[in-house]
């Protein structure tokens, strides 16, 4: 499996490292994933997504099927 949120879909990012003497070496910020069981009130069940910190914010703010509605994934596939 990816390292990739099931929700939003983001991904590793390109980055550099920057030594002191000022040399790039590249290098990949990875994105910080949890693997998160959220109640699904209409499914009256858990849901268990591996989600960015991000997103599991966005998700606490407007609510899980709000938020899956909006990025268009069914939520019985969990």
């Amino acid at each position: 499996m990816s390292r990739k949120c099931t929700m939003t879909g983001k991904r590793a990012n390109n980055a550099c490292s920057v030594s002191h003497s000022n040399r790039h070496t590249k290098r990949l910020q990875q994105v910080n994933l949890q693997y998160k069981r959220l109640w699904w009130a209409e499914g009256d069940r858990w849901v268990k997504i591996k989600i960015s910190t991000k997103a599991l914010k966005t998700i606490d703010k407007i609510g899980l099927v709000a938020m899956a509605k909006r990025h268009g994934i069914n939520l019985n596939d969990f």
